[in-house]
């Protein structure tokens, strides 16, 4: 007997990233900006942790250290951080917000944090929070 595809944890995650990244577009396109998840993600963590060098950035943030490079050459160019050689390694890349960048996670987060009810818009506020609490421990982030 094959298993249904609606009954896959996968596929249902798949479904949900897909979901979010189109709501999320959707809101940062109608309100003028152009910006992805991960770009916001970066922002958020860089803010939280300022002069966070490159790899700890995307530990942070759950993405490839091989591709974060990318991203934050994107956040570069639109003039939304800055990179500075680490002075105890010279190898290592600080990342910083501008004053641009702050301006912009200021006015985008409460667009992001708006949206997520619309993610999960089928759920309860009850089922809402079962849900974060149930995802948390499946992606092991601990409270």
């Amino acid at each position: 007997m094959t298993v249904r595809i609606e009954n896959m944890a996968g596929h249902l995650i798949r479904r949900l990233q897909q979901i979010s990244n189109a709501v999320f577009q959707e809101r940062m396109k109608a309100a003028g900006y152009d910006l992805t998840s991960v770009q916001f993600a970066a922002l958020s963590a860089i803010a939280q942790t300022p002069a966070i060098d490159q790899a700890s950035l995307a530990g942070q943030i759950a993405y490839d250290r091989a591709t974060i490079g990318g991203v934050v050459d994107r956040l570069e160019t639109k003039g939304f951080v800055t990179r500075s050689p680490r002075k105890t390694d010279r190898r290592a890349r600080e990342v910083s917000l501008t004053q641009d960048g702050a301006r912009l996670l200021a006015e985008v987060t409460p667009i992001v944090e708006a949206l997520q009810a619309d993610i999960l818009k089928p759920l309860s506020e009850v089922e809402r929070s079962q849900f974060l609490q149930l995802a948390r421990k499946a992606a092991v982030i601990v409270e």
